[in-house]
């Protein structure tokens, strides 16, 4: 950034976006004096971890450790750099930006990125609709798409030239290197010769939108048999496959609290031509944490429609375990009929589906389902087999009364003591409580010397407490620092954490003002910004004395001291006799 952005501007930006009113469309936010908590957007949790504090205008999650100001979840949670997101939050609140402006180049590059993407789509469009695109739209309308459903989805067609997006792009202004960017061109060289042609080539294609408007990728299938069969974007600047999902910006205005998920966007397009307009695709199956945090704010519950086979199949046991770690309700669709949605839909009609979509079974169901495929319960030994890894998933649900409908149904079915089964699962939920607790107590272990990315020696543990009681203090009283300034140096601090917030503090406290939280972090990075949010508002045991000051800076060079001398065990014996001829 050429010119950072002035302390007024940026105090005026986060008095202009209340840090609940911000936070309160991603996070359902509850009051409690002067703070609000609530499920953690950042991580997937079941028992509310993350607090705003109203009087800071921060937010720590500790469950994660993350945390920061109305700047920094803004920032995280749509994926932003810094100025794009101070930007967004200016146009929230009608501000303009500073005259004096900034240079940001990464912000520069995104936005031609997503402003290529659009203009591409419109190419892709326009072609579909043009005479070379006739084999594309009979294929869209060969599988049941109507002209109204391809128009909303924005559905194109690459035509069959090496340069046609190029050049198309190039004449309105864009450069080689920003297609390469947005990965729509794709660059060679050979024989000295730099060559530039286009990624999408006689292909269907999808416009991937994300849940604020913009088109950040694309995705393209042939028309024939020929392979690859999908070719989508890369990685860029403005997307990630692992947090992607399709029609998530349609789906959230569906005024449902439940979502379809879906393999493809196909199926997906499919199931909103036929009313299931809460239909979403998961760009590739493996669920990761930001897919599943994204679903978790628009729906309280996902019916996983996947494919019938064996990597469907799989894909359901991996999103069920994915969601196991959040309060959204997990229930299955057992597709018979086809293969696939769109299958279904097409043999049956929608109303097939709706039957399917009634009668799903939820996550506990499916599980127990198929453990039961692989007995015989007829038998005793296949009804042995059954209950032995039956407790094991009656054993994660936390509800009382729900365990007790399963055992009373299992006792019933199998005719097996109700009483028996009930044992079982009691001395399963034991046995998995200590073990959370022995992995529980090792976390704590472990992030006592390790904290966001910050390595602290066990050796500095005490001076880590003296560091942060030291920094708490001294945001709260700055007047302290003249009576203990000439004892206290960045040096000092024993951590990289230590010495950036120091450094950021200086200014104002040789100043005499009190340093604000929000102003502070504008010159750390995220994690050390996290911990000064855990500082600043969990700090309600440390003073404000210049005595306890005294107290931590004596700790601090005590820990120096060691510090060095264990350094002396390094130093050569030519390099030992000089220092200590210094002495």
């Amino acid at each position: 950034m050429a010119n950072r952005l002035n302390e007024d501007f940026l105090r005026e930006l986060r008095e202009k976006n209340e840090i609940s009113e911000v936070i309160s469309p991603y996070v359902n936010l509850r009051r409690r004096g002067t703070t609000m908590n609530g499920l953690c957007p950042f991580h997937n949790e079941k028992t509310p971890s993350f607090t705003v504090y109203l009087d800071t205008q921060s937010f720590y999650c500790f469950g994660c450790g993350a945390g920061g100001d109305v700047i920094t979840f803004i920032r995280r949670i749509e994926n932003l750099g810094y100025i794009d997101a101070v930007k967004s939050l200016a146009q929230r609140a009608g501000m303009a930006l500073p005259e004096d402006g900034f240079d940001d180049v990464i912000s520069k590059r995104r936005r031609r990125i997503l402003e290529a993407n659009r203009e591409a789509a419109r190419f892709f469009h326009n072609a579909l609709i043009s005479e070379q695109g006739r084999d594309c739209l009979d294929y869209y309308l060969g599988r049941g798409y109507s002209m109204g459903t391809i128009r909303r989805f924005g559905m194109g067609f690459a035509p069959d030239d090496w340069r046609a997006l190029y050049n198309h792009l190039h004449s309105l202004g864009y450069t080689p290197t920003e297609l390469v960017d947005a990965n729509l061109v794709r660059k060679s060289e050979k024989n000295g010769k730099v060559n530039y042609y286009d990624n999408f080539r006689n292909r269907a294609m999808i416009p991937i939108i994300d849940v604020r408007g913009n088109v950040v990728a694309f995705g393209g299938r042939v028309l024939d048999d020929s392979k690859p069969k999908y070719i989508n974007t890369s990685d860029t600047l403005v997307y990630k496959k692992g947090s992607g999902v399709f029609a998530l910006n349609l789906a959230k205005d569906s005024g449902e609290r439940s979502l379809i998920i879906t393999e493809g966007y196909m199926d997906t397009i499919a199931l909103h031509q036929a009313g299931f307009k809460n239909a979403i695709a998961c760009l590739g199956t493996a669920l990761p944490d930001e897919q599943v945090n994204l679903i978790s704010r628009y729906a309280d519950e996902v019916l996983l429609a996947y494919d019938s086979d064996e990597a469907g199949q799989k894909a359901v046991r991996r999103a069920i375990q994915a969601f196991s770690k959040t309060g959204v309700k997990v229930r299955v669709l057992a597709l018979s009929g086809g293969k696939d949605p769109d299958e279904i839909i097409k043999k049956y009609g929608p109303e097939r589906f709706r039957n399917i979509v009634n009668g799903a079974a939820n996550d506990i169901e499916y599980r127990l389902q198929n453990i039961r495929a692989g007995y015989n319960t007829m038998t005793d030994d296949g009804k042995v087999g059954f209950m032995r890894e039956a407790v094991n998933v009656l054993a994660t649900i936390n509800s009382e009364i729900e365990r007790d409908v399963y055992i009373s149904r299992l006792s019933n079915d199998l005719e097996i003591s109700k009483d028996a089964i009930a044992a079982q699962v009691k001395s399963v939920r034991k046995r998995n409580v200590r073990a959370k607790e022995k992995e529980a107590f090792r976390k704590i272990q472990t992030s006592s010397f390790t904290e966001n990315g910050r390595s602290v020696p066990v050796s500095n543990i005490g001076a880590r407490k003296a560091e942060e009681a030291l920094i708490a203090n001294l945001m709260r009283s700055p007047v302290n620092y003249k009576k203990i300034a000439d004892r206290l140096s960045v040096e000092l601090f024993p951590t990289d954490f230590g010495k950036a917030v120091f450094s950021a503090l200086l200014p104002y406290l040789e100043k005499g003002e009190t340093p604000e939280y929000s102003v502070i972090i504008r010159d750390l990075d995220n994690d050390q910004a996290s911990v000064l949010s855990r500082i600043v508002n969990t700090a309600i045991n440390t003073g404000n004395s210049a005595a306890e000051c005294s107290d931590c800076i004596e700790k601090l060079i005590e820990e120096k001291a060691k510090s060095d001398v264990a350094d002396l065990s390094t130093l050569s014996d030519d390099e030992f006799r000089k220092l200590f001829n210094q002495q």
